[in-house]
């Protein structure tokens, strides 16, 4: 696994963002983790803009994980703004969730997720989830190239 591979994780619950990064420690991905807790952090966080505006300090990750449930702008509606985004199209999207419907995991999909993850309640199982999540996107498929050098929007709103 790079070392250097950013993944952004969009969790709005703390208590998850804390199990989340256990569960990488202990799956031994050591790549750093940049947190944000919203949808519209988020699309700051991918555009650059705002507090994010320093692209040195808060480079583009390789891999976004992002929970659907949050509070404002949801999964789908930032996953529905990053696929509009000629500079961000091939950005690697795994969507977490508490839930497993099948309606959600659809949507998902039709927006462009890579993968569509259950969050499981067992710390155990998690730990594996992150694990088989790391040695797949950090390790074994390559990530794309890519530049924020393209002009990104800022859509306030899920794309119908």
């Amino acid at each position: 696994m790079s070392d250097q591979a950013l993944i952004l994780l969009v969790e709005d619950s703390q208590d998850h963002v804390f199990l989340l990064r256990h569960a990488c420690k202990k799956a031994r991905i050591s790549n750093p983790i940049q947190v944000v807790s919203t949808g519209e952090e988020a699309i700051a966080y991918l555009g650059g803009t705002g507090p994010y505006a320093d692209w040195s300090r808060f480079p583009l990750p390789t891999l976004v994980l992002l929970d659907l449930k949050l509070p404002g702008m949801d999964g789908f509606g930032v996953l529905g703004w990053i696929r509009q985004q000629p500079a961000l199209k091939a950005l690697r999207v795994i969507m977490l969730t508490s839930s497993d419907l099948s309606k959600e995991i659809s949507l998902a999909r039709e927006l462009g997720a890579n993968s569509f993850l259950t969050k499981p309640v067992d710390l155990d199982q998690l730990v594996e989830m992150m694990r088989t999540l790391g040695e797949y996107w950090l390790g074994l498929d390559r990530a794309p190239v890519l530049s924020r050098a393209a002009k990104v929007t800022h859509a306030r709103s899920r794309p119908s």
